[in-house]
């Protein structure tokens, strides 16, 4: 999820200055998102918008968290991401668990509801993700915002698919579909960052060592 113009942290004050401007107007978008969606997911009964609303909470945290690492070394950077990989995770497990529990409940959503709030949550995740394209292969701290921005995008998109299931059906089932497909691409993304988070460590480990040995 530019500051860097390369991974290993060959940076331009210019470049650092757009990537925090940007870093603020996500984070400001997924706060407000957040309280729409929370407030939505509730009244509508719909697990969907309430891990969408989650997931928006979880962004902003994480664009925070970028913004307090900005300029920082390798290691700190790294070591965000590993944070916020394990947010991610947590995310996608409370989301199955929820959805697992109105599975046995057999509650139905609001349809409508969640087909509108997901077209202004699409809409609201677009202009995020096309702000951040250009940074997606930066660092793992850039690519964990990256992904986050990407992710959220898709799950608009299956909300809304959902909105169609549950009103064409009248059941509650394409909601926890949804539901349990945002859980696991969570977990799927902060399985990818943990990955490249521990390639930084292990990388900057490795060029000390070999600076200690030459010394």
């Amino acid at each position: 999820m530019a500051g860097n113009c390369c991974s290993g942290g060959c940076a331009t004050t210019a470049a650092r200055g757009r990537y925090r401007r940007i870093l603020w107007i996500a984070l400001l978008i997924n706060l407000a998102m957040f309280g729409v969606e929370i407030g939505a997911g509730v009244r509508s009964g719909s697990v969907s918008l309430l891990a969408d609303s989650l997931d928006f909470f979880g962004d902003a945290a994480n664009y925070g968290v970028s913004l307090f690492v900005l300029g920082l070394g390798v290691v700190m950077r790294a070591r965000a991401s590993l944070a916020k990989a394990l947010t991610m995770g947590l995310f996608g497990v409370f989301i199955l668990v929820v959805a697992i529990g109105n599975f046995v409940d057999g509650s139905v959503p609001h349809a409508s509801t969640m087909g509108v709030v997901g077209v202004i949550a699409l809409l609201a995740n677009i202009a995020v993700a096309a702000m951040l394209y250009a940074y997606r292969e930066g660092d793992s701290n850039m690519r964990s915002v990256w992904l986050c921005s990407r992710n959220d995008a898709l799950g608009n998109l299956a909300v809304m698919l959902a909105a169609l299931g549950v009103f064409g059906t009248g059941a509650g089932w394409p909601d926890l579909i949804v539901a349990t497909i945002m859980a696991l691409l969570s977990i799927s993304a902060a399985v990818q960052i943990t990955r490249h988070a521990l390639e930084e460590l292990r990388s900057e480990r490795m060029a000390v060592s070999d600076v200690e040995r030459r010394a």
